[in-house]
Formats: structure tokens, C-alpha cells, sequence
């Protein structure tokens, strides 16, 4: 598949982004060159290959999940205090969805 210098330009319109004929020019050249790419990795057979997370295979190192932080309930009640309105240690907001 490749586009057009018309479609670049319609693309760009409908972007609202304004676009010289020198840039439309390179956009062309640039937008061909990326779905050349696009259909020569769709060429490849990956019949049997399953889905990967992660190019490589890594794991993420994780931090034991502890409260770090004491008297917790002094520093709700401080952050609460500029709100609007709180109930139960919520905080209350306007309706919004009827």
C-alpha cells in the first residue's frame, strides 16, 4: 500500500495541521517508506509464534508493598481539611451522572 501526495494532504486537513508542498513531499516519502516496512513484517510467517509481552525477556523486581507512613489518619483528616465537603473519610463530590 502507498498513499498519495492528495491523500497526505487530505490527512492533513482533516488534522487541521497546514502543510507546505515541500513538507507533503517528505511526508509522502516518509508515510511509503513506514508502510513498505508494515507489509514486508506482514510477509513474515508467524504461523505457531506466540504473542510476546516484551521484546526481551525480563522480569520487573518488585518492592514488598508496605505502609511506610505513620499516623495515617492525622494526615487524611490534614489533606481533608481544604476539601469542600467529607463524610467517613470520603470525600464528597457533586453528582454527575443522573
Amino acid at each position: 500500500m502507498s498513499l498519495t501526495l492528495e491523500q497526505v494532504r487530505r490527512v492533513a486537513h482533516l488534522a487541521r495541521i497546514e502543510i507546505s508542498d515541500v513538507e507533503a513531499h517528505r511526508t509522502l516519502g516518509h508515510l511509503n517508506e513506514i508502510f513498505a516496512l508494515i507489509e514486508e513484517m506482514q510477509a513474515v510467517d508467524t504461523q505457531g509464534i506466540g504473542p510476546m509481552a516484551h521484546a526481551q525477556d525480563v522480569a520487573q523486581r518488585l518492592r514488598a508493598d508496605l505502609v511506610t507512613e505513620s499516623d495515617q489518619l492525622a494526615q487524611r483528616a490534614a489533606f481533608q481539611a481544604i476539601a469542600p465537603e467529607t463524610e467517613g473519610g470520603l470525600y464528597l463530590v457533586p453528582k454527575v451522572i443522573e
